[in-house]
């Protein structure tokens, strides 16, 4: 086995079975991204892998001291980010890892509106857990800090761009305060900003996020299946296929081939035909199709959920990495989850 091969099979071993670590240092349990996990650095990758979930205590993987065990046997030493901008505060005394966190290596991101109008309805996606992590974070972060935050990440950690996700809002207040953070932090950071949002009605709207010194954008289908998609997240079911792909089609005009990205989902009890035709339809518009394998948030209501097989994932990240367009890696993103690489193993398969 090549050390390429190596990595590629321990990144996606790891997101199928997760790590055992100490209870202290597990990372972040709750929220609406890369939730119940923790960040490590190995090889030439990074990877966000399952801490919290109940099937990381059959795990045969454990970490201690930035050492990587399987089965109590040292396999690769590892890296694990300890950004020295979480040691601040803003004027008022709020700690700066409420506002923003470090994702990956180089990635800030945050939750700009820590709730989704869906949350407490029978249309909430089953495996989302952005209500969970209110307490650990502001609910509602202002443009001005999230761009304090970030000057302060590029300058003492190396942060390279930014990522700001929303809960479900009303589609002129989602883009309004997007494109008020993002104009914020390009002022004060000057770096890359990733959006993220439902497709929308009028989708001119998303103009004025360019104006605003948007870079990429993700509008986030989660899955092909129809049924699947009726049953863990009703609410995009009820938006419909036809609207995801126009929003993204029209993105693509605006902010160009493979800076638009959709997050696929597996592990949700859809066929691997679904994910495969879903992904050459998204490339072939120039979209990049980050597929992610299901990481269970405690609390989430798919908490019990199981990842899929090492031998599944590796099946799917191969055969999406044979049909993604000459022009679409997550080497050529400028900013957000695809360039981040953390959440995905289609990076090592490019």
């Amino acid at each position: 086995m090549t050390k390429k091969e190596f990595i590629s099979n321990l990144k996606i071993d790891l997101f199928s079975k997760g790590v055992r670590i100490s209870a202290e240092d597990k990372g972040r349990k709750g929220g609406a991204g890369p939730a119940g996990s923790k960040n490590i650095i190995f090889g030439n990758t990074v990877a966000n892998v399952p801490t919290f979930a109940k099937f990381v205590a059959d795990s045969p993987y454990s970490l201690d001291n930035n050492v990587l065990k399987k089965f109590n046997k040292k396999i690769i030493d590892v890296k694990i980010p300890n950004p020295q901008f979480y040691k601040l505060k803003t004027k008022d005394g709020i700690p700066y890892n409420k506002i923003a966190l470090l994702h990956g290596e180089d990635c800030l991101a945050t939750t700009v509106v820590q709730h989704c109008i869906y949350w407490d309805t029978p249309l909430r996606c089953k495996f989302c857990g952005i209500d969970l992590s209110k307490g650990s974070t502001l609910d509602i972060k202002k443009p001005e800090e999230i761009a304090e935050v970030a000057e302060a990440a590029k300058r003492l950690d190396n942060v390279k761009h930014v990522t700001l996700t929303i809960g479900a809002l009303k589609e002129e207040d989602e883009i309004k305060i997007l494109g008020n953070c993002a104009s914020a932090i390009k002022n004060a950071a000057k770096i890359p900003v990733h959006v993220q949002f439902e497709p929308l009605k009028d989708l001119k709207r998303m103009e004025n996020l360019y104006s605003k010194g948007v870079d990429t954008v993700g509008i986030h289908i989660e899955s092909f299946d129809k049924k699947v998609l009726e049953n863990i997240a009703p609410a995009k079911a009820k938006i419909g296929f036809d609207r995801y792909l126009k929003a993204l089609e029209y993105a693509v005009n605006i902010f160009g081939e493979n800076q638009v990205s959709s997050f696929i989902i597996i592990g949700l009890g859809e066929s691997d035909e679904s994910v495969i035709e879903g992904c050459k339809t998204l490339s072939g518009m120039g979209v990049y199709p980050f597929v992610v394998p299901i990481n269970p948030i405690p609390g989430s209501y798919m908490e019990d959920a199981i990842p899929p097989s090492f031998e599944r994932m590796k099946d799917i990240y191969e055969s999406v990495a044979s049909i993604l367009k000459e022009n679409l890696s997550w080497k050529k993103s400028k900013a957000g989850c695809v360039k981040c690489r953390a959440c995905s193993a289609l990076d090592v398969f490019e």
